[in-house]
């Protein structure tokens, strides 16, 4: 079939990759009878003075071909690794480096293996929690905390009742919270058949008492000064209806609410915590898996890794050999840092966890991405969210809204935290020498510094880098203190380090 201009049109149901012919050279035949037909017809009068749309669209479609070859294959663009470029997938290079991760540690666990064999002795692990299998002092410290509890429920009921007035109330909590810091510490140091380890477990509890009592002691005392708000003006209705199925004040002082919240996980006491619908016992045995296989992991990395690296680094210490020094602290970072990393996930989220799910407690945001923290101050705000969430409640913000300034109550934060990390430390060891103090107050600097100096990255590479440092660091000084303090003098212990 043929146009009005003797051009043969070509029906757009049979493409031209059909004809086999390439389309280049068929565009080209196709113009070079339609150039000859139209100079043929020039010399006529009735020659056309306007293209057919047969020779427009040829025409089209030769520009387009001719301009498909010859466009440009650069653009502006930046490098993927470069820090201007939009790339951020980097998930091969992070499993890279979990293969090379695993391959240097399994060589470090085969020379270590090879050189020591194996020094994980299950009698040795007891002996960490108890001297005598038939004694079981720090298990009846933590028994003994009960009473404290009841004390904290008893003060409540009588100052809801009216029976004791505020002032007494808080000097019946003062003595309260006071007995529980002071209490198992003079235990601890006296009774010297509680060992470090079971020391610092019973502490511990001591201490999450002491801040979940303080917690309640506030909560309840707002809860009074809202009821009375509340009785001098006129009540609604409407708000009342609509809490009916809520716990409300004096309703929540009972024994079952109080020791819900002495086992729930949380420092911060409510009335009414979210609750989970139900309990998910595959989630539940995921989480107990979990934590036995990972406190296995520490205690093996302890005493396989860890100890043979400190019974080294004695001998440097006392020489002053800095050079021996630095290399037994570099081994030690190691070890030391992976069980910190491992705690973290066994305490944090397994056993965090598995405590929420058996009460279903619902609110289980106990950390968020400290990882990423390219600041000092955005990683203890973000590692530890049940302290820090009391700290912002119970302390920041009251300071402030006493008239201390931001700075003084950001300072007085990390003094009260440097304050409890050396209560835990020096006493279960029975030594006061302040490495855990002075680690934490030092904090406040070196989060000056980086917030100052230090952006994205290097920030971020700053708070990894204090942490794998810093805590080796403290932990040596701990043990070489703690060996001339207590075991100098015993050659069995002596000639074993």
């Amino acid at each position: 079939m043929t146009s009005k201009c003797g051009i043969p049109v070509i029906k757009h149901d049979v493409p031209l990759r059909h004809t086999g012919v390439s389309d280049f050279s068929l565009t080209t035949s196709l113009q070079n009878q339609g150039h000859a037909r139209s100079r043929a017809h020039t010399s006529s009068p009735q020659a056309y003075t306007t293209k057919c749309p047969c020779q427009l669209a040829l025409t089209a479609l030769t520009e387009e071909r001719v301009t498909s070859h010859a466009a440009s294959c650069h653009k502006l663009q930046e490098s993927m690794l470069s820090s201007a470029s939009s790339f951020k997938n980097y998930r091969g290079i992070l499993n890279w480096c979990v293969v090379m991760l695993v391959l240097s540690n399994a060589r470090l666990f085969l020379e270590n293996l090879l050189r020591n064999g194996i020094l994980v002795d299950p009698i040795q692990v007891v002996s960490l929690f108890l001297k005598d299998p038939y004694s079981w002092p720090a298990a009846c410290l933590v028994i003994v905390s009960n009473v404290f509890i009841l004390v904290a429920l008893y003060t409540e009921r009588k100052l809801a009742m009216g029976s004791i007035s505020e002032k007494v109330g808080l000097l019946i909590y003062i003595f309260n919270l006071t007995i529980i810091l002071c209490f198992p510490m003079v235990v601890v140091l006296k009774l010297l058949s509680i060992t470090p380890v079971g020391g610092a477990f019973a502490l511990g509890v001591y201490t999450i008492l002491f801040l979940k009592l303080y917690s309640y002691k506030d909560v309840n005392w707002w809860c009074r000064e809202r009821t009375q708000a509340k009785a001098r003006s006129p009540s609604s209705p409407s708000a009342s209806s609509a809490m009916q199925s809520h716990v409300s004040y004096p309703g929540n002082l009972s024994l079952r609410d109080i020791y819900y919240f002495v086992f729930a996980p949380t420092l911060c006491y409510e009335l009414n915590f979210p609750r989970s619908e139900s309990i998910r016992m595959g989630f539940l045995l995921r989480r107990l898996f979990e934590m036995t296989y990972f406190i296995s992991n520490v205690l093996s990395i302890v005493f396989q890794w860890m100890v043979p690296i400190i019974r080294s680094s004695m001998k440097p210490l006392q020489e002053m050999d800095y050079s021996r020094m630095t290399e037994r602290l570099l081994r030690l970072a190691v070890p030391n840092h992976l069980i910190w990393l491992i705690f973290f996930y066994w305490f944090f989220h397994s056993s965090m966890n598995f405590v929420a799910e058996l009460l279903r407690f619902g609110d289980r945001e106990f950390y968020r991405d400290w990882w990423n923290s390219e600041t000092i101050t955005y990683f203890w705000q973000n590692w530890n969210i049940p302290v820090h969430k009391w700290c912002l409640r119970h302390f920041y913000k009251p300071l402030l809204r006493r008239g201390a300034g931001k700075l003084l109550s950001q300072s007085a934060v990390f003094f009260a935290s440097a304050f409890f990390h050396e209560y835990l430390v020096s006493v279960p060891l029975r030594m006061f020498r302040l490495w855990a103090f002075m680690g934490m107050m030092a904090q406040l600097p070196l989060a000056w510094f980086v917030a100052r100096f230090l952006r994205g990255n290097y920030g971020n590479a700053a708070v990894w880098l204090s942490l794998i440092i810093g805590q080796p660091i403290t932990v040596l000084m701990y043990v070489h203190d703690y060996y001339v303090t207590h075991c100098q003098d015993d050659p069995t212990i002596a000639e074993a380090l």
